[in-house]
């Protein structure tokens, strides 16, 4: 895919040198020649130029590429301006960084595919290390709604999967179990791989390295993981 990143300071100097090891193809533009001359040989091609000038932003190839990141974040205005004249350019794709609510209600006012919000989620992502520990996985479904992934407690351990009772005692819908088993490799080294048990027989009990997939309330992960 092509993209076209604006703005090139720490968030979008990683986004483009990901997406282009990644085999992306990826055009950077920033006002500062030193952040440009940072990621030039990275990627496929860089622009020092500024994205606020209508006539400056038409040298980019707006409409010749998947989607346009306007990774701008310390600059509210910058930001806010660019985002208008890519619309009243008709590019059809695009995402914006925002770093607070007040950015991120401007933004959302122009209809935009996808809002950014690298702070907030590298932000709550520590939450979510440092209260339920580097066992867990979330996905954000909205403000309220996770998907949790997490390795069973130690006092689940031995319970049969109809005695768990997430749903009626936590408000936690049981989406799936992920049975841990152990393997070896080519060269005789053993390694833990899990595979889905999407139907949990009554009889079967969880054991030690099982994960659990779970779909509820943030704040009832939190009652339920307080309880274990």
């Amino acid at each position: 895919m092509k993209y076209i990143i604006i703005g090139l300071g720490n968030y979008g100097h990683m986004l483009a040198e990901e997406l282009s090891v990644l085999g992306h193809e990826v055009i950077g533009a920033d006002v500062s020649a030193g952040r440009v001359d940072s990621i030039k040989e990275k990627i496929a091609t860089a622009f020092v130029l500024d994205a606020t000038d209508e006539q400056a932003l038409s040298v980019l190839p707006l409409n010749g590429v998947d989607v346009v990141i306007v990774a701008i974040g310390e600059n509210f205005g910058a930001s806010i301006r660019v985002v208008a004249l890519l619309k009243q350019q008709k590019v059809k794709h695009i995402y914006a960084r925002a770093i607070d609510n007040v950015h991120r209600s401007v933004l959302e006012a122009f209809e935009l595919e996808r809002i950014l919000t690298p702070e907030e989620d590298a932000a709550r992502g520590l939450v979510h290390l440092l209260e339920f520990g580097s066992n867990m996985e979330t996905f954000r479904v909205d403000a309220d709604y996770y998907v949790v992934k997490f390795t069973v407690p130690e006092k689940m351990v031995g319970y049969y999967a109809n005695e768990l009772n997430l749903d009626k005692e936590f408000g936690l819908k049981l989406l799936a179990l992920k049975r841990a088993k152990t393997l070896k490799n080519c060269l005789g080294i053993s390694f833990t791989e899990h595979d889905v048990m999407n139907e949990l027989p009554e009889n079967d009990q969880v054991q030690v390295g099982d994960e659990l997939v779970c779909y509820g309330r943030y704040k009832d992960f939190q009652k339920f993981w307080k309880a274990m």
